[in-house]
């Protein structure tokens, strides 16, 4: 294989992985878990700190397993019943019991919960404490990227930021542009890409928990039910909506499946991955088209938002959402050129639409930016796109650095505005 494609397979192992409940309560309760782990006893209390991002991102959803809200939980039932060594997925086997503990160390006072400034935008550090022993675990740069241990005032492991393999950064260095993306692939072979296969099978199983069950404002359930009413039509664009909104929902609502995810998102996982899947199953592809299509929807989401922090203002389904577009249009046999446009008409759609946190409306989110996809490749693939107007440049790299800059020179004020009224 190829060195840059190496790179390329690299740059997905490294961020599509599968992820059990938002990944920023989660960061808090594997950071509790490691804790835990070291101290080698329960903790008798717990002190989290956490960067503004990482605080915005998990004051409205639920934590999987415990049916409860917020960062608080998350530790606690992290360091009680958390595998410290499952990653992402580390509160995948708590039990009743756990949880019912957890909340008793909560309601004692013995857990605490605190912002602190840094300028890493995914930053959390654990204090727990049992008896005359201290364990501290700080996390930088990456939801599971322990950074320093320390056990009573010594420290035990450390490696700097860079070190860690954060994802910050995780494009620079590599040749790497939506052309490279596409000619990865549709070239590379099947057999080196079937692994991303598995993003459709775990993110189908979530919608379909999505619409078996209530979770959040059941956004895929109603267009559902106003299907089987005859009030919207049972077609194309209802069937993907309906699906990545009701994953989005058991996202939010605490099931207790992993998502696929997508650069430290579990919301834009299924972004990538859902309207990629249901499209294939309507054009009949084979298995080795919808890997092709998955690859360029997850690899291409990663390059677009490597030029932006990890945390912001902004939306991140939006410009996955342009991803999967790409994707779809290779699907229906369409060019490299018009996988462009569609990229094009979905940044000039939605690319305003910002991150306040990570709460059940996220689902009504990602059904926007899905819808925004659909219409897209709908246009791409009649050769219609927006070029020269507004932030939207003549060609889609320029279009993906303009992007960038609008979020990392100009949002900035906005994310705190944010977190100020959420925290207020």
């Amino acid at each position: 294989m190829k060195h840059q494609w190496q790179q390329y397979r690299a740059i997905l192992n490294a961020v599509v992985k599968p992820a059990l409940g938002c990944t920023e309560p989660i960061c808090a309760a594997f950071a509790s878990a490691v804790a835990a782990a070291t101290l080698k006893e329960q903790p008798e209390s717990i002190s989290v700190y956490v960067s503004d991002n990482l605080y915005k991102n998990s004051m409205g959803v639920f934590v999987p397993g415990t049916g409860k809200i917020g960062l608080a939980i998350a530790a606690a039932v992290g360091a009680i019943g958390g595998n410290a060594d499952a990653g992402l997925e580390v509160l995948a086997a708590v039990t009743a019991e756990q949880v019912a503990l957890a909340q008793s160390m909560i309601d004692a006072g013995k857990v605490s919960v605190s912002r602190t400034k840094t300028d890493e935008f995914i930053y959390c550090f654990v204090e727990a404490k049992s008896g005359n022993n201290r364990v501290t675990v700080e996390i930088s740069g990456g939801h599971t990227q322990v950074i320093e241990k320390t056990v009573n005032g010594e420290i035990i492991f450390s490696q700097s930021v860079a070190a860690s393999g954060s994802t910050a950064g995780i494009c620079d260095d590599v040749d790497i542009s939506i052309e490279g993306i596409y000619r990865y692939a549709t070239q590379v072979d099947f057999d080196d890409i079937h692994f991303i296969l598995e993003a459709s099978d775990l993110n189908s199983k979530l919608a379909l928990e999505g619409l078996d069950r209530e979770y959040g404002l059941q956004v895929g359930r109603s267009i559902g039910k106003s299907i089987e009413s005859g009030f919207m039509s049972a077609d194309f664009t209802n069937n993907i909506l309906m699906h990545t909104a009701a994953a989005s929902d058991a996202r939010m609502g605490g099931a207790n499946l992993p998502a696929m995810s997508n650069y430290g998102s579990g919301n834009q996982g299924i972004a990538a991955t859902l309207p990629v899947t249901i499209t294939a199953k309507h054009y009949q592809a084979s298995d080795e088209q919808l890997a092709r299509a998955l690859i360029m929807s997850h690899l291409g989401a990663i390059y677009i938002k490597s030029y932006y922090p990890p945390l912001s203002a902004f939306c991140g389904n939006t410009v996955t959402s342009a991803a999967a577009a790409m994707a779809m249009v290779y699907l229906a046999s369409g060019s490299y050129q018009q996988s462009c446009y569609a990229i094009q008409n979905v940044l000039s759609d939605c690319s305003g639409m910002v991150c306040d946190g990570a709460k059940s409306t996220c689902a009504m989110k990602v059904k926007t930016s899905t819808g925004s996809a659909v219409n897209a490749f709908m246009l791409a693939i009649q050769s219609t796109t927006a070029q020269d107007q507004g932030i939207v440049a003549a060609n889609v790299e320029h279009t993906i650095h303009n992007i960038g800059r609008l979020v990392t020179d100009g949002m900035g004020s906005t994310d705190t505005t944010i977190i100020d009224i959420m925290s207020a």
